[in-house]
């Protein structure tokens, strides 16, 4: 037997966040788990400090959650195991190690070491998967929106991405700027700057990127110069990487800071959560440099 601290979020996928977490009773029946809501702690490093040495720390919940874990911890390194259970709703963390839905709690101590930071203004913090401005941050944040409206009503992404595509999302000139090379890209769709492979539930727009890659880069991936139709044929091979096969519309570049300035205002998405009004943003690979 064994005795567990949960942390759980209960806006995680969609708000079954707790529910989703409470499912760890039945992969655990004879263990002592006991639950604290990850959104309701004050003071998240001196909690978890305080936690006893023999209980065990599982974080439950999606990639926003495990995202806002290490911007509130604010660490480089954990003395203690860190075990995670993804209880999202589309678990792209989860997904890029290669893991099924339902994957029993594990050790993630490895991924969330020297993560990689982003500035934008006032604001730092790390990130676990990707950020970017384009037509990712577009139906997030109208997603946002659309939830304040209906808190109840179940959101049909792929609806909101066809809108993005027909008019709703407006391609943006962006100059991307990798290790002090810069390079100008017109009616861009994307430009996600990723620490793994995966983002938007599944979507792959850096294949070959690996989080656990010791020169600890970081890939941007372009997509530009398509209309609106062309996007729309290509769009749907990025949850397969395969999109990279087009090599006059999407460029992938890697390195260790990368800075992104937009012609216009846009929403800004750092794993899933959105800032808005952003112009630019600048990315340093390693958590310890000053970005």
């Amino acid at each position: 037997m064994a005795d567990y601290c949960v942390l759980y979020n209960p806006k995680a996928g969609f708000g079954k966040g707790k529910a989703n977490a409470f499912a760890l009773l039945d992969l655990f029946p004879k263990d002592t788990l006991r639950y604290a809501d990850l959104t309701q702690i004050d003071n998240l490093p001196a909690y978890v400090d305080a936690l006893p040495s023999h209980e065990r720390l599982i974080v439950a919940g999606g990639d926003g959650t495990l995202s806002r874990f290490v911007n509130l911890m604010d660490r480089d390194h954990f003395e203690r195991d860190i075990f995670y259970y993804a209880a999202g709703t589309g678990n792209d963390f989860l997904h890029d190690l290669e893991l099924p839905t339902g994957t029993k709690p594990f050790i993630i101590n490895r991924y969330l070491e020297d993560l990689p930071k982003i500035r934008v203004g006032e604001l730092e913090q790390r990130f676990i998967n990707g950020v970017g401005m384009g037509i990712d941050s577009y139906v997030i944040h109208q997603g946002d929106l659309m939830r304040e409206k209906n808190p109840n009503k179940k959101l049909n992404y792929t609806m909101v991405a066809l809108k993005g595509l027909f008019g709703g999302y407006k391609p943006i000139t962006a100059t991307v700027t990798v290790d002090g090379v810069s390079a100008t890209y017109h009616n861009v769709w994307l430009a996600p700057t990723m620490k793994g492979r995966l983002f938007g539930g599944g979507m792959m727009p850096t294949p070959d990127q690996d989080r656990t890659d010791p020169a600890q880069t970081v890939s941007v991936a372009v997509v530009h110069k398509l209309s609106a139709l062309r996007a729309l044929t290509i769009f749907p091979s990025l949850f397969k990487g395969e999109h990279v096969k087009h090599t006059e519309y999407v460029h992938v570049i890697k390195g260790h800071e990368v800075s992104v300035k937009v012609d216009q205002p846009l929403p800004l998405q750092i794993d899933g959560e959105t800032v808005l009004g952003v112009t630019e943003f600048t990315v340093s690979a390693n958590a310890s440099a000053t970005v």
